[in-house]
C-alpha cells in the first residue's frame, strides 16, 4: 500500500535548505520514492496552517518510507535540515 510522506515547512536559511533539498534528492534515490507536489501556501480556507511551504513524497509502503528515513544518508541531512528550516514530517496510508 501506497505511504505519503509530508513535509510541512518554514524556511528560515534558503542557502542551507537548497544544500538540504539537494541532498534529500540524492537520498530518495535507492528508495525509489517520487516527489508528488512540491509547493507554497497561498492561502488557509479552513483553520490555520502556520507553514509556509509542503512537499510530499511517494514511497511504495510504509516499510520503505521508515527505511529510507532512518537510512544514513537521510540521518546524515538532519542537522542541516535543523539549521535551515522548522519542519514537520507525518507519513499516511493511502
Amino acid at each position: 500500500m501506497a505511504v505519503f510522506l509530508i513535509g510541512t515547512i518554514n524556511v528560515r536559511e534558503p542557502s542551507l535548505w537548497a544544500q538540504y533539498v539537494a541532498g534529500v534528492a540524492d537520498s530518495l534515490e535507492p528508495f525509489d520514492a517520487q516527489v508528488v507536489f512540491r509547493g507554497r501556501k497561498l492561502a488557509d480556507l479552513a483553520g490555520t496552517q502556520p507553514k509556509e511551504a509542503v512537499v510530499i513524497l511517494r514511497f511504495q509502503d510504509a516499510a520503505t518510507a521508515d527505511a529510507w528515513f532512518q537510512s544514513a544518508r537521510y540521518q546524515a541531512l538532519i542537522p542541516l535540515r535543523d539549521q535551515a528550516a522548522d519542519v514537520v514530517i507525518t507519513t499516511y496510508s493511502a
